[in-house]
C-alpha cells in the first residue's frame, strides 16, 4: 500500500492514532487537576513501565489535557549526571511559565515577587552570576538563594504556586525519565510538592520512569508513597493490542482479518512500540484492503531485521566486550529476571565479581532490578536478540592485577 498513507509511529515518543488501554491513568490524570483547582489536595503520579510502552505518550496526553484545562505546562527531560543544568533548565521553564500565566505588562505585585524568586534561583545556578534569558528584574535576597537545592526549589514552587492561585489556574512540570534524576534532585522535587500540597497550591509534577523509580523515590523521601502514585503501564491485552492495531488502518479504509490480528498479538506479546513496528512492516507488504495472515507472515522478516538493526542494536552497541557477556549469559537463563548469582555462575565467575557491570547495565538503563538480587531487561524479547546477534556465550579473560597495572600504565 501506499507509504505516505501508513498510520503507524514507530518512533521514540511519537503519539500513535489510537492510545489504547491507558484509561485509568488518564482519568487519575483528570481527577488530580479538578481537585488542585478547587484547592484540595491529591496525590501526583510518577507512570513507570520498561522502554516503549508508551509512558512518553502518556505525558503527552496530560499535556493536551491540561491545556485543554488552561493549566500551564512545563516539559522537561532528565539528564542523566545532570548537575546545575538541571536547575539552569527549572529556572528558564518557570520563568516561561510566568509569562504563560500574565504578560509582563499586567504582572501584580505577587508575579513580581515570584519573578524575583525565579531570578534568584537561576543565578545561584549560574557559575558567573549570569542566567542566559531575559529578566530584568532583581534578584530577591533570601528567596530560592541558600544553595540548598531543596530549600531553594520549596522557595520557588511556592511563590509560583501563588501566583497561579492568584491566576486561577495552575502549572504541572510533565517530567520524562525521572530515573536519571539524581538523589538530592528528586529529594527536592519531592519536598517542594509536600510544601506545596500543605499549602493548596495549584502546582503538580507528573512523571514518568523505568520501574525502580518508586524504590527511588523512597530512598529520597521516606513520604513519597503519600505524596505519589506509582502506576506500571505495561503489554496491551489482547483487545486492546487488536484496536492499537487496527483502528489507524480502519482510519485509511483498510482492515484487518481476526486470525492476522491474533497473530500480531503472538509476535508482539502486547508491546505497544512492537505493534507500531509491526504495522508500519506490514502495511508495506499488503496489495490491498484486508490484512490477512499471510500478509503478517509476509512482514516478519522485515520486522525482525529493523528491531535487530535498530530497535536493539543501539542498545548493544552502547556495551563493553564484558558488559554483552553479562546481557548474553543473561539471556541463555531466559527472559524472566535472573538472580545475579544465576548469571555469574554461568560466565564462569562469582557474584562479586560481575556487581561492577551489573551496576553499570543497570545505570546504561539497560537492566533495572524488579526485586533484590534480580536484573531484567529494560525492553522485551532483549534475549531472543541477544542469541541471535551473539550465538554462543564468550567471556574475555579476567585481567590480573599485574596487567591491570601494565594496561593503566600504558594509557598514561
Amino acid at each position: 500500500m501506499d507509504p505516505r498513507t501508513n498510520p503507524y509511529t514507530p518512533n521514540a515518543g511519537a503519539e500513535p492514532e489510537a492510545v489504547v488501554g491507558r484509561e485509568d491513568q488518564l482519568e487519575s490524570f483528570d481527577v488530580l487537576l479538578a481537585r488542585l483547582e478547587r484547592g484540595r489536595t491529591e496525590q501526583s503520579m510518577i507512570v513507570t513501565g520498561l522502554r516503549g510502552v508508551g509512558k512518553t505518550v502518556l505525558l503527552q496526553q496530560f499535556r493536551q489535557k491540561a491545556m485543554e484545562n488552561t493549566w500551564t505546562v512545563m516539559d522537561m527531560e532528565a539528564e542523566k549526571n545532570d548537575t546545575s543544568g538541571f536547575r539552569r533548565d527549572l529556572g528558564s521553564r518557570f520563568h516561561s511559565a510566568l509569562l504563560q500565566m500574565s504578560p509582563k505588562a499586567k504582572w501584580s505585585e505577587g508575579f513580581k515577587h515570584a519573578a524575583s524568586v525565579v531570578k534568584s534561583f537561576s543565578v545561584t545556578a549560574s557559575p558567573e552570576g549570569s542566567v542566559t534569558f531575559g529578566m530584568d528584574v532583581k534578584s530577591l535576597e533570601g528567596y530560592a538563594d541558600h544553595g540548598n537545592l531543596t530549600q531553594d526549589l520549596v522557595d520557588l514552587f511556592i511563590a509560583v504556586g501563588n501566583v497561579a492561585k492568584e491566576k486561577e489556574t495552575g502549572v504541572v512540570i510533565l517530567l520524562d525519565e525521572v530515573q536519571f534524576l539524581s538523589k538530592d534532585q528528586l529529594g527536592g522535587v519531592i519536598t517542594a510538592l509536600h510544601k506545596t500540597a500543605q499549602y493548596k497550591l495549584p502546582i503538580t509534577m507528573v512523571g514518568a520512569g523505568l520501574p525502580q523509580i518508586a524504590g527511588f523515590a523512597g530512598d529520597a523521601k521516606s513520604y513519597a508513597e503519600r505524596l505519589f502514585k506509582f502506576p506500571r503501564i505495561g503489554n496491551l491485552d489482547k483487545d486492546d493490542a487488536a484496536k492499537a492495531l487496527s483502528k489507524p488502518a480502519t482510519s485509511e479504509g483498510v482492515r484487518f482479518h481476526e486470525d492476522a490480528l491474533a497473530l500480531a498479538f503472538d509476535i508482539t506479546a502486547g508491546y505497544p512500540y512492537f505493534i507500531q513496528e509491526l504495522g508500519y512492516a506490514v502495511w508495506t507488504i499488503a496489495a490491498n484492503n484486508t490484512i490477512t495472515v499471510e500478509d503478517i507472515e509476509l512482514a516478519v522478516p522485515g520486522y525482525t531485521d529493523k528491531l535487530d538493526q535498530s530497535f536493539f542494536q543501539v542498545r548493544l552497541d552502547r556495551c563493553t566486550e564484558l558488559q554483552r557477556s553479562y546481557l548474553r549469559a543473561m539471556a541463555d537463563l531466559g527472559p524472566e529476571p535472573q538472580k545475579a548469582n544465576d548469571v555469574a555462575e554461568r560466565m564462569g565467575r562469582t557474584s562479586q565479581n560481575q556487581a561492577p557491570t551489573r551496576a553499570e547495565l543497570i545505570s546504561m538503563g539497560l537492566l533495572y532490578t524488579p526485586e533484590h538480587g534480580y536484573a531484567a531487561y529494560t525492553v522485551p524479547q532483549f534475549d531472543q536478540y541477544m542469541l541471535r546477534a551473539i550465538p554462543t556465550l564468550e567471556v574475555p579473560q579476567k585481567k590480573t592485577r599485574k596487567a591491570k597495572h601494565r594496561a593503566t600504565a600504558e594509557s598514561e
